[in-house]
């Protein structure tokens, strides 16, 4: 299998940028027969044959393991595809399905183009219902299916660090038995990107409650904040910290970025103790001090790093960090 996949990002992510760029300029009908092909080349490793047609969307179901959450297609996270498809007249870059055998109310399921089969059905519930749901029918398995819809969607931007990690998480406990190794070989990617992925949604779900949406959690962010989950001290403090966000925003309507949350989440991890001569110490694991910083009378600081303290390269910034936002 790993044979069919030589080439496996790199011939099919070129050239696919924001899907309503896709949309606004019209392909050759050559371009778009060349990449049907080759998706289905890649995805079961010899020619298969294809078809492209226009279907009623309302015969179409996602994939179960789709990488799209349905909650977040809106109008307006949609806008963009639905002025497309509205200037053009019509979808020009198909979906891809496969045929379903035996079900009374769905002819297809969408592999890949889940997006687009939202904004036809948007369009046909709001004064357009000329419009129709444009597909290349191919026949894979599941395990197929999931890599061709990785590449499809491997370099859209609207798709969240979130979803991609939900979509991963499952793959790889349905189709690699749980091994990241393999599956980064199949998908011919890095496995520190694909494990950087997957921590996304490995987070504690008491810290996933303090974001406001789990989609603001991005891989920068759980890179952050994952160290911190294995220290006892500091993952108590966390928890503490996101009850209190969570409470904010209940309570007063104070909705923090994904960041903002991150960043006070980090800081509450510092503790901090007033030392004779206007210093301030720092503790960072097993209650040891770290650093000890000073306010000058001219507004400046001085940062003394103590010797010897133990701490990581990482829990020193994450310290200066917490101590420069809190100014």
């Amino acid at each position: 299998m790993a044979k069919g996949n030589k080439g496996f990002g790199s011939s099919l992510t070129e050239g696919l940028d924001d899907e309503a760029e896709l949309d606004v300029a019209a392909p050759a009908e050559s371009i778009m027969a060349s990449r049907s092909q080759t998706l289905a080349r890649i995805a079961s490793g010899k020619m298969v044959t294809d078809r492209t047609e226009w279907v009623d969307p309302a015969r179409c179901r996602p994939w179960r393991l789709h990488n799209r959450d349905l909650d977040h297609l809106t109008e307006e996270s949609c806008r963009d595809l639905i002025d497309a498809f509205l200037a053009a007249k019509k979808q020009r870059i198909p979906a891809i399905v496969r045929r379903l055998q035996g079900n009374p109310d769905f002819d297809f399921e969408i592999i890949a183009g889940v997006r687009r089969w939202w904004t036809v059905k948007w369009l046909r519930e709001h004064h357009h219902p000329e419009y129709d749901y444009l597909v290349t029918i191919q026949s894979v398995t599941d395990e197929e299916a999931f890599r061709v819809s990785d590449v499809e969607n491997r370099s859209r931007k609207d798709i969240t660090d979130w979803e991609r990690g939900i979509e991963y998480s499952r793959a790889l406990a349905e189709f690699y038995n749980g091994s990241q190794n393999e599956m980064a070989e199949h998908l011919k990617i890095s496995r520190s990107w694909l494990s950087r992925l997957l921590d996304v949604v490995r987070l504690p779900e008491a810290i996933i409650a303090a974001f406001a949406d789990r989609h603001d959690i991005t891989v920068r962010v759980a890179r952050d904040i994952k160290p911190l989950c294995g220290e006892d001290r500091s993952m108590k403090l966390m928890v503490k910290e996101a009850a209190a966000i969570v409470a904010e925003r209940d309570d007063l309507g104070i909705r923090l970025t994904g960041p903002e949350v991150a960043k006070r989440l980090i800081r509450a991890t510092v503790s901090q103790r007033q030392k004779t001569g206007g210093e301030i110490e720092v503790k960072g694991k097993g209650d040891k001090a770290i650093l000890r910083y000073s306010h000058s009378p001219r507004g400046g600081m001085t940062l003394k790093i103590l010797p010897k303290s133990g701490a990581s390269r990482e829990e020193l910034l994450r310290a200066i960090e917490g101590i420069l936002e809190a100014r």
